[in-house]
């Protein structure tokens, strides 16, 4: 169990650093240095981006809807992260010196 609920946690913690890097990227939409990145992106963000932005409309030019996306991505990391620790205590799992 703690293997999964860990695996979990990394899932979440790598794909909101990847939300992260795309909205920031999107701020240089005219650089074609961004475009190759964006583009990339895109396929993997956009779907689970998309949820939010289909009941919080951008206003303007601005997408409130990745700040609700990243912070229920945060929260699900933090509840997998604590599920994960739990379990591993409860199992007798050894940290040890590394922590988690």
């Amino acid at each position: 169990m703690y293997i999964a609920l860990n695996t979990l946690y990394w899932f979440f913690t790598i794909y909101y650093v990847l939300i992260i890097v795309r909205v920031l990227l999107s701020w240089f939409r005219g650089q074609e240095w961004s475009y190759n990145i964006i583009s990339f992106l895109s396929p993997i963000t956009d779907p689970y981006l998309d949820i939010f932005r289909s009941f919080i409309p951008p206003l303007g030019s601005i997408d409130i809807s990745a700040i609700l996306a990243i912070f229920l991505l945060q929260f699900l990391a933090d509840r997998a992260k604590v599920l994960a620790v739990s379990a591993a205590i409860s199992s007798g799992f050894h940290f040890g010196m590394t922590g988690f």
